[in-house]
């Protein structure tokens, strides 16, 4: 923007500068030509009345000699004689006797004027002014250099004005920027300093402004969370509370530990909810997530399920790779995906369809795959679009789920499953970056 601007000043400028300089040097090289004629004029007209009295050779020299140099001055007497030294050409002279008429003749060294002088008895004298071309063009030069100097310094002056402009523009924009990508990233406490015209720090005005009802809303939704996290606690406290009924069965003992389990995951939800903002940037691969195994996580998530499979008599087939799988993820993290997938099989098949969960590893990566007999997925793509779900739920399950393994570097794909209903397939890339590993289950 400001080599633009520079080059606007520059062609702007300099097409003002020459309408005016180009007709100005023009008319000073006129006026210097005007002046060296006129007094030319005037050296002649004085000589007329001397001629008028007296034609005597010396009184016109006297004469001469008075009114300027007789190298410009000169005087053709009516006897033909010259009084000085002629410059004019030998027609023009001819001319101005026999037609008594008054001429002025560019000639190679300069400028010459013919004034003819009639005397008594019908004589002619011709009076010659002579303007050497030196003097015609006297001072032009130095006029013009002096005119050059000034344009000069004018669009000089013009292109460093706008482009000082330009630089206040740019920084105020580049700095917009510099905050625009910062909050995008995450930095919530990032704010401009209004500055440069008043459009650029009406932006930066409206940017802090956007900033501050970002954070406020984020702030009211991250309070929304942790309230309603809290109010899961009334009905797990009656799960509790259930399971004291129960006694010490085996029954009793499952639904307290998952209601343990439910609880630390609210008090986890809560706590993040309520973390400042500033401090609540989200964590990328390759930080401090801890790795885990997933074949482990698999089978342990795989437990917990069998028990509620058993019951409601759906065959459960597992093959899971005895080579180690770590992927940089927490085992929380790792085992809210493997839920999401079980449970969605549990969710939407009918009680007695059987599914199938393998763990397999690559060179670079480690497959996670439920299979189930269901009726299937007809549209993965809706599937998979966060909020919108094809059964009934919330559309969240299959959303955390791929956003897991794109935070490995891995994908999330939903194809027919060869038990004829849908296979959900989860890649995610090895922490050890493909390594052998070793280590039998």
């Amino acid at each position: 923007m400001r080599r633009a601007l520079a080059g606007i000043a520059l062609a702007v400028t300099s097409m003002v500068a020459l309408s005016f300089l180009i007709p100005l040097a023009l008319l000073v090289r006129e006026q210097v030509r005007d002046r060296a004629t006129t007094a030319a004029e005037q050296r002649a007209s004085a000589l007329s009345p001397v001629l008028a009295l007296t034609t005597r050779r010396a009184d016109v020299q006297q004469a001469v000699a008075e009114l300027g140099s007789s190298d410009q001055l000169a005087v053709r007497l009516p006897d033909g004689d010259f009084v000085g030294t002629p410059h004019a050409p030998r027609d023009a002279l001819e001319r101005a006797v026999r037609g008594r008429e008054t001429l002025a003749v560019d000639t190679a060294g300069g400028w010459v004027y013919l004034q003819p002088v009639v005397l008594q008895g019908d004589r002619v004298a011709v009076v010659e002014a002579f303007v050497p071309a030196a003097d015609l063009s006297r001072g032009v030069a130095a006029s013009w250099g002096v005119m050059a100097l000034l344009a000069l310094g004018l669009v000089g002056g013009s292109v460093l004005v706008a482009d000082r402009l330009g630089a206040r523009v740019v920084r105020s924009s580049r700095s917009l920027k510099r905050a625009s990508l910062a909050l995008g990233s995450g930095d919530l406490d990032v704010r401009v300093e209004p500055d440069g015209p008043p459009e650029l720090q009406e932006a930066g005005a409206a940017f802090n402004t956007m900033a501050d009802r970002v954070l406020d809303l984020l702030a009211v939704e991250r309070e929304l969370v942790a309230d309603l996290s809290h109010r899961l606690r009334t009905p797990l406290t009656a799960l509790y509370l259930e399971a004291d009924r129960m006694g010490s069965t085996p029954s009793a003992r499952r639904v307290a530990e998952a209601a343990g389990q439910l609880e630390s995951e609210l008090d986890a939800i809560i706590a993040a909810a309520r973390t400042p903002l500033a401090s609540a940037q989200p964590a990328r691969a390759g930080g401090a997530a801890k790795a885990c195994d997933v074949a482990e996580v698999v089978a342990m998530r795989l437990d917990f399920w069998s028990v509620l499979a058993a019951k409601q008599g759906r065959p459960c087939e597992r093959s899971l790779t005895p080579r180690l799988v770590p992927v940089a993820f927490s085992e929380d993290d790792l085992a809210a995906v493997v839920d999401a997938l079980i449970g969605n099989v549990f969710r939407h098949t009918p009680e007695g369809t059987a599914f199938a969960v393998r763990v397999e590893r690559a060179d670079r990566h480690v497959f996670l795959t439920v299979d189930d007999a269901g009726p299937g997925v007809a549209d993965p793509d809706a599937a998979l679009t966060r909020g919108v779900s094809v059964a009934g739920s919330t559309g969240l399950g299959l959303d955390i789920v791929a956003r897991a393994s794109r935070a490995a570097d891995g994908e999330l794909t939903i194809t027919r499953a060869p038990l004829g209903g849908a296979r959900v397939r989860v890649s995610f890339v090895l922490a050890d970056g493909g390594g052998a590993g070793g280590g039998v289950r």
